[in-house]
């Protein structure tokens, strides 16, 4: 695999336990990484870190609230006594419980939005980053949407958060490039996830949604760990405060 390969390197997934970050974990696992898998409840861990035991990977699942701080440096620290370091940071975590217009959302629905789209990987990464400056670097990859480039309707708040979540992709890769970390965002479209089921499950919806995007189809979770893969690999080593977006052409 050259310079994708991703062995000797250790990575930890938020949001592992389903959709988009079950598979990246997979990938990343399948490339040569150990993987670590984050998740508020550590139930939901099991099954992946199984799947990638069966196929002869190393992971470990750890429980973490992605939108506690205090939770989040006693995660880093427990990466740190385990592994002493951390190569890879995947913020895929999210949270999106308010489908509906903005001038009805109540102040509970953006301060969950917000401490677990923004807050959580701000910390995360100011927390991590120390670790990755101590050992010569390391590359983030921010889980963010196209909806924090085009905002959806019904989605304004989470669509905010994640255009904040690209703002903070690109600021980062400027602080941390001086220390060898890469700082980069991927920006996927609609894909077939549980957290997408209100979208995908809908017909409706749906239809309405695939008529605008040019390849025609949802996208499926594997979709999105290639893309990750090359942002994280040794093929990215030139690559800081992008973003790459997987939308099948929907914003084009």
């Amino acid at each position: 695999m050259g310079s994708f390969s991703l062995e000797n390197k250790t990575a930890l997934i938020t949001g592992a336990s389903r959709g988009i970050g079950e598979a990246i974990a997979h990938c990343l696992s399948e490339n040569g990484a150990k993987v670590i898998l984050v998740s508020r409840k550590i139930d939901a861990l099991q099954k992946v870190e199984n799947d990638i035991k069966a196929k002869g990977g190393h992971a470990e699942s750890i429980a973490c609230n992605m939108g506690e701080i205090e939770q989040i440096k006693a995660l880093v620290q427990s990466v740190k006594e385990k592994y002493g370091t951390l190569d890879i940071l995947v913020n895929n975590a999210a949270a999106n419980p308010f489908f509906g217009n903005m001038i009805d959302a109540e102040e509970w629905a953006w301060d969950k939005i917000f401490d677990v789209n923004l807050k959580g990987p701000f910390f995360t990464i100011v927390e991590f980053a120390k670790l990755m400056k101590e050992n010569g670097g390391g590359s983030i990859v921010n889980v963010s949407s196209v909806n924090g480039i085009r905002p959806a309707p019904f989605q304004g708040i989470y669509s905010v958060s994640k255009a904040a979540l690209i703002a903070l992709t690109k600021a980062f890769a400027k602080e941390l490039a001086p220390y060898k970390i890469r700082v980069n965002a991927l920006l996927p479209g609609l894909t077939d996830t549980k957290f997408a089921s209100a979208l995908t499950q809908d017909e409706n919806l749906k239809g309405m949604i695939v008529s605008q995007i040019p390849l025609g189809r949802v996208a499926d979770p594997e979709d999105m760990a290639g893309a990750v893969l090359y942002l994280v690999s040794d093929a990215a080593s030139y690559t800081t405060g992008s973003l790459l977006v997987c939308d099948g052409g929907m914003i084009a």
